[in-house]
């Protein structure tokens, strides 16, 4: 794979200087033909569709287009304005925000300032357990050991304008303004937010057909917003995602029409979907990398034993061999926690070694835990059915009992949101397989809401106050190179204590129909659907 680097330099900005994303108009295309309505592959949402409560992607992709916040991300992953009109700053800790006036709801409802500012305090309140809270913990007023209904950072200054205040400057705070958790809800969602959750009326590029076009299970259907204002001009009438129980499946109904845009490729398909497909394939990098989490409660996974297992497993995986026999060279090895196509990305950490195959090493450090405690029992990895995972984990199982004389085995799951729903009750007693399709690009995306004490995806549970400082300094830092150098540090931490083993970065492989035109595939591997034009 090539590694290209797609980033922003928006930290760059000095923090002294004013600050103002200024918006762009989308391309122009052809109206659709026939009914105008893509349809494209996706996976039931674990959760209702509350943008403070999603952080998987079959959820993010409904919620990234019925709902928009203040900016988007371009094909590139260059920021540009949709909701707001300007963001400024003086200081990096205070941002005066204005949206445009024009902005609606889809149910034609303005979007005024305080739906923004309503919308942040349910999702940061810990009362509201939402699974985001995470994202607003730089926000003046911000605790995690009471509720805090309203956050002191927050105020409305009129209908069009508010601002937010930090705990401290943060240079890249704007940036990630794109992410779901941030859209707005409108005041509806609050007199009933569980059943707002299951037909929400959002602000972005398409709207839900009805109140029932959620048929969990089986697809939603989406329709194009007249009401939407923003700069993703929508050129089809809709978009209808099937949820897929397997891969295989949804590849099928690409080659046979029934499906025009299809964003991953099974892994029985590798070597022929280019040759099926035609210039109809596509294969390029994405912010995309594939990781297992091994919880820290696990047995014989905590203290300098747990580091030293850790260490042996990562060790006892062939990676080389894996992206090459089984992804068919779709995949490159992995060296860190983050992405090649993300600004400030580094192949050459302290300690990445241990993400390389090395055999004899493993049996070593797997012998000196065993002295610690003696190793007993079966070594799982849990994934879910429904995707391109038994492959993989049947290799990588087998290459840890192989190199290390262990018993390991996958544990599937039919579907994703059955395997979720174990991940956050913690109740899944076994190491499970994770990854990260990023929010916004930058490398604290890859490490905060993942690897942070407390943080909204931090499965494993893991806990380290040197790497939390490292992010927090990151996170403050001036300008790009700064914080980049201590978001590297802090990996160095992470490669030392292995919450989650690194696997590979992933390209973006997939296809689209001979039914419809302008498919293309954005900065996060995630198809631009209001682009697509129907024949």
């Amino acid at each position: 794979m090539k590694r290209s680097r797609i980033g922003l330099s928006f930290i760059a900005l000095a923090a002294a200087g004013a600050l103002a994303l200024s918006g762009c108009s989308s391309n122009s295309g052809s109206g659709a033909a026939g009914d105008g309505i893509i349809i494209a592959n996706g996976t039931e949402p674990q959760n209702a569709l509350i943008p403070t409560n999603i952080n998987e992607v079959g959820g993010g992709k409904i919620a990234d287009n019925i709902f928009s916040g203040l900016i988007h991300y371009t094909e590139t992953g260059a920021a540009e304005n949709d909701m707001a009109e300007s963001i400024e700053t003086t200081d990096s800790k205070t941002f005066t925000i204005k949206i445009k006036p024009d902005a609606k709801f889809s149910d034609g409802t303005q979007v005024k300032a305080e739906n923004f500012v309503k919308a942040w305090n349910y999702g940061a309140a810990l009362d509201n357990a939402q699974l985001n809270s995470y994202f607003f913990e730089d926000i003046e007023g911000f605790s995690w050991d009471e509720n805090v209904e309203e956050l002191s950072g927050l105020k409305v200054v009129d209908d069009t304008t508010f601002t937010v205040t930090l705990n401290q400057p943060a240079a890249d705070f704007p940036i990630r303004l794109g992410y779901t958790a941030f859209s707005p809800l409108p005041d509806v969602a609050f007199e009933d937010m569980e059943a707002f959750g299951q037909a929400p009326i959002g602000n972005g590029p398409y709207k839900l057909a009805s109140d029932k076009a959620w048929a969990h299970d089986e697809q939603i259907e989406l329709v194009k917003n007249e009401d939407y204002s923003g700069t993703r001009e929508v050129q089809n009438n809709g978009l209808t995602i099937k949820f897929y129980s397997t891969l295989d499946a949804a590849y099928a109904d690409l080659l046979a029409g029934n499906l025009d845009v299809l964003d991953e490729i099974p892994d029985t398909q590798y070597a022929n979907y280019e040759s099926d497909l035609g210039d109809r394939a596509v294969s390029q990098p994405a912010a995309l990398n594939q990781t297992f989490t091994i919880p820290a409660s696990l047995e014989h996974f905590s203290g300098e034993e747990g580091k030293l297992r850790r260490q042996a497993i990562s060790m006892a995986i062939d990676r080389e061999q894996i992206t090459e026999k089984i992804f068919d060279g779709t995949r490159t090895p992995a060296v860190d926690f983050t992405s090649p196509v993300i600004d400030g990305w580094n192949d050459e950490l302290a300690g990445e070694e241990v993400l390389e195959f090395n055999p004899e090493e493993a049996k070593k450090l797997w012998a000196e835990a065993d002295k610690i405690s003696p190793w007993s029992g079966t070594f799982e990895i849990a994934y879910n059915g429904d995707a391109n995972h038994q492959a993989w984990v049947d290799a990588v199982t087998n290459g840890i009992k192989n190199n290390l004389g262990i018993e390991a085995a996958g544990k599937v799951y039919p579907k994703f949101d059955v395997l979720r729903e174990e991940v956050t009750n913690r109740t899944i007693g076994a190491a499970f397989r994770t990854g990260w399709q990023a929010d916004y690009p930058g490398l604290f995306n890859f490490l905060g809401p993942i690897f942070g004490t407390n943080a909204g995806a931090n499965d494993g549970d893991y806990s380290n106050p040197e790497f939390d400082a490292l992010l927090k300094k990151g996170s403050t830092a001036a300008d790009v190179e700064d914080a980049n150098a201590a978001f590297n540090s802090a990996q160095e931490i992470l490669l030392q204590d292995l919450p989650a083993i690194p696997l590979w970065y992933q390209n973006v492989n997939g296809g689209y129909s001979e039914k419809v035109d302008n498919v293309n595939f954005g900065w996060n591997s995630v198809p631009l659907y209001y682009e697509i034009t129907k024949k």
